[in-house]
C-alpha cells in the first residue's frame, strides 16, 4: 500500500471513530438531577380540603405569614362550629370560636411555625400522579409526605403520618389575612375557666 493510500486510510479511521464516540454520547443522555422541593412563599393563602384520620372532614383557610411569624388556619369542620387556630413561632397557639359562648384554648408547643424551607433535607421518592396532578414527592423523618406539581411547581397534597391528608384547591401567592383577624379575643386572657372551655382540636 501506498504511503498516501496509508494515511488516507488512517484518516478515515480516526473520523470514524470520532463520529462513534460522538453518536454513543448522544445516545447515552446524563443521568437526571434529583428535584428539590420548592420553599414555601413567605406570605400566602391556601384554601385546603382536609380528610382527618378519625373518617371526619373540615376545610380549612391557611394564612401563611413568615415575616411576621404567624400562621393562622380557620377550620370549618363538617357540620361543627368554626375555630380559629393563631400560631405564632414562639410556640404559643390560641384555638378560639367566636360568638356569645366563645371558648378558648392556648397552648404552648417546643417549636415555631414551619420555615419556608422546611422540607430541606427530605428524601425524594419519584413521581406519582395525585388529585389529576403529576407531582414530585418527598418524604420528610417519617412524618410529611409532600406531593407537588411537577409544571407549576405549587403544592397539590400533603400526608402526615398521623393519617391526615390535605389537599391544595387554591393557592394565592402573596394573600394577607388583615391583623384583626389574628388577635386573641380578649376571653383567651382571661383567669376564668369558664371563660376556658378546652377544645378538642384533633
Amino acid at each position: 500500500m501506498k504511503m498516501n493510500e496509508l494515511c488516507a486510510a488512517i484518516a478515515l479511521l480516526i473520523t470514524l471513530l470520532q463520529v462513534s464516540v460522538l453518536t454513543n454520547a448522544v445516545s447515552q443522555p446524563a443521568e437526571m438531577e434529583v428535584p428539590t422541593p420548592q420553599p414555601w412563599p413567605e406570605q400566602f393563602h391556601a384554601l385546603l380540603y382536609m380528610n382527618l384520620s378519625k373518617a371526619q372532614l373540615q376545610i380549612s383557610n391557611l394564612y401563611y405569614d413568615w415575616p411576621n411569624r404567624r400562621n393562622v388556619n380557620i377550620f370549618q369542620r363538617q357540620l361543627g362550629v368554626l375555630l380559629y387556630d393563631v400560631e405564632w413561632n414562639n410556640g404559643t397557639t390560641f384555638y378560639y370560636t367566636l360568638g356569645e359562648n366563645g371558648t378558648c384554648m392556648i397552648m404552648q408547643f417546643d417549636v415555631g411555625i414551619l420555615r419556608p424551607d422546611f422540607l430541606d433535607g427530605a428524601d425524594y421518592l419519584g413521581t406519582q400522579v395525585t388529585d389529576g396532578f403529576l407531582c414530585n414527592v418527598w418524604e420528610k423523618v417519617d412524618f410529611i409526605w409532600y406531593y407537588e406539581d411537577v409544571l407549576t411547581k405549587r403544592p397539590v397534597r400533603w400526608d402526615f403520618y398521623d393519617g391526615i391528608s390535605t389537599h391544595v384547591i387554591t393557592f394565592e401567592i402573596g394573600e394577607l389575612l388583615q391583623d384583626s383577624f389574628t388577635q386573641a379575643p380578649a376571653y383567651c386572657f382571661s383567669t376564668s375557666q369558664e371563660d376556658k372551655e378546652l377544645l378538642s382540636v384533633e
